[in-house]
């Protein structure tokens, strides 16, 4: 009877059953305007806002950066998209 129950989880979620966190998939074409709450916060600065996409100069090649503004401060700053899916970074939403 055991082997006619089958698991209910999405496939690709066995790392979250033996408690690793899954990996975070991120499109940075859907990143503009996203929220993000940094892990360690400096300077009161906590809250960051996806105010741009920078597009490289070739149409063919990848999106590589992104620019943040901080909700705090309006100060802004690049850093390549990628890192936002560092859990231990970046919280996606405002935390």
């Amino acid at each position: 009877m055991s082997e006619a129950v089958k698991s209910s989880s999405a496939p690709g979620s066995e790392s979250q059953a033996f408690g690793l966190p899954a990996a975070r998939r991120l499109n940075p074409k859907k990143l503009l305007l996203s929220k993000w709450t940094a892990a360690t916060p400096h300077d009161k600065e906590k809250h960051f806002i996806v105010t741009g996409v920078i597009q490289p100069e070739s149409p063919a090649t990848r999106i590589e950066s992104i620019e943040l503004e901080s909700v705090y401060s309006r100060r802004l700053f690049s850093l390549p998209w990628r890192d936002l899916t560092d859990g231990q970074q970046w919280l996606q939403g405002w935390q």
